[in-house]
């Protein structure tokens, strides 16, 4: 319970000058972030177990104030006598027992903080009943997305030529099945720039020189941006800048399960859009790229042997950037609720809260988020721009067609 509370007085002190009024939804939100740290989870499962999280946490609360629609087609019966935030709680209990029971103390403890604050009565036990049976309709729906596929990723090679032997990162995420869309394939992209057109080499030389790790172009406040945001703060940081405006907007119970089924699912997708195009492409990372420029074929990329980015390459594709889809897609989900208005916030590094960054909008954080990128040397301009365009789509149609009011 100690870790609970400090984790919850850490999102206090990240909103700055503005009280956090803690709700159900943003409290296990809290604890769903917790129960992965303490299990290193990230990247492509963490996203996963976020939406799952949220979207059953949503159905919960819809299946007994019916504001919004669901997104399980399950048969869940609507209740209006159960506690809303009872089924809420129950359910991301539910979600999180089933993906990380070595975890069974921590979410206990967050569990049983949340009942002291609902009286224990019938309402109450209806609401957990009804919140196990929508995580368990969600939680069944998703083990045939096949996220967890066996890994048989196969290296190009010549017989006998040596390759890296390191596995790349999640590929059976390039055939998985994504939340409300009809295949991973449905946004994908165009191809990367020819290896011989203008705009590659604008966007090798930018990267070779703001990306290097002896970079003389890149400013002191731009590496501390990329030392900020590393793979475990990209899906975290949103979800401390959602908490704090939709409590600052003093969102309804509904409302505020609303813009975080939306875009836990979001960014779910981002992982699942994001590798098909990857690994159907194929493009070389920075790294590549720039100590192989002498065969381009290229006169405006000049080689340089021993060039190492700031960041370390991730083992994944280049083409199209994740942290650009990931990017536009929180920016589209949560400007479509709140607004493109100027929003004030603070995010804070999950394991060392003296390190913030503070935005004056969520286009702001976008951006930045993009930029570390090529200031880290691990990716395009290009690939960065193409993917806020598939996140922003990828956004536009989860608000269009899931979690609507339900009158």
């Amino acid at each position: 319970m100690k870790v609970l509370k400090a984790v919850i007085v850490v999102f206090a002190l990240i909103s700055g000058n503005t009280s956090v009024r803690a709700d159900v939804v943003t409290d296990w939100n809290v604890t769903a972030i917790n129960v992965m740290k303490a299990v290193n989870v990230a990247g492509n499962p963490w996203t996963r177990s976020m939406a799952l999280v949220n979207v059953s946490m949503s159905d919960a609360i819809n299946s007994v104030q019916n504001r919004y629609s669901r997104y399980s087609t399950a048969e869940l019966t609507i209740d209006p006598n159960a506690s809303a935030e009872a089924a809420a709680a129950a359910a991301a209990r539910e979600i999180l027992m089933r993906q990380y029971p070595g975890q069974k103390a921590q979410i206990d403890a967050a569990f049983a903080e949340t009942m002291r604050t609902i009286p224990d009565n019938p309402a109450r036990a209806a609401g957990i009943a009804l919140g196990e049976k929508a995580a368990a309709a969600i939680f069944t729906e998703r083990q045939s997305d096949a996220t967890n596929a066996p890994d048989t990723y196969r290296p190009l090679t010549t017989p006998g030529v040596w390759v890296p032997t390191t596995p790349p990162l999640f590929p059976q995420y390039a055939t998985a099945k994504p939340w409300g869309m009809e295949s991973a394939s449905q946004f994908r992209p165009g191809p990367p720039p020819a290896l011989s057109s203008a705009l590659y080499a604008r966007d090798y030389n930018e990267t070779k020189e703001m990306g290097g790790v002896k970079s003389t172009k890149r400013t002191d406040a731009q590496s501390d941006a990329v030392r900020f945001w590393t793979q475990a703060n990209l899906g975290p940081a949103w979800f401390q800048a959602a908490s704090q405006v939709s409590d600052r907007r003093g969102l309804s119970l509904a409302e505020s399960a609303r813009v975080f089924a939306l875009m836990s699912m979001a960014l779910a997708n981002c992982f699942v859009v994001d590798w098909d195009a990857k690994f159907q492409y194929n493009f070389w990372r920075p790294i590549t790229a720039i100590r192989n420029g002498d065969q381009d074929g290229n006169d405006a990329t000049e080689r340089d042997a021993g060039w190492q980015p700031l960041n370390t390459t991730p083992m994944h594709p280049e083409y199209p950037s994740q942290a650009g889809i990931n990017a536009g897609a929180a920016r589209g989900v949560l400007e479509a609720v709140f607004g493109s208005a100027p929003e004030g916030f603070v995010v804070t590094d999950i394991s060392d809260a003296r390190l913030s960054r503070r935005f004056a909008s969520f286009a702001e954080m976008a951006e930045e988020h993009k930029e570390v990128r090529i200031w880290g040397g691990i990716h395009f301009r290009n690939s960065l721009e193409v993917g806020a365009e598939m996140g922003s789509k990828i956004a536009d149609h989860l608000v269009a067609n899931y979690v609507k009011p339900a009158r």
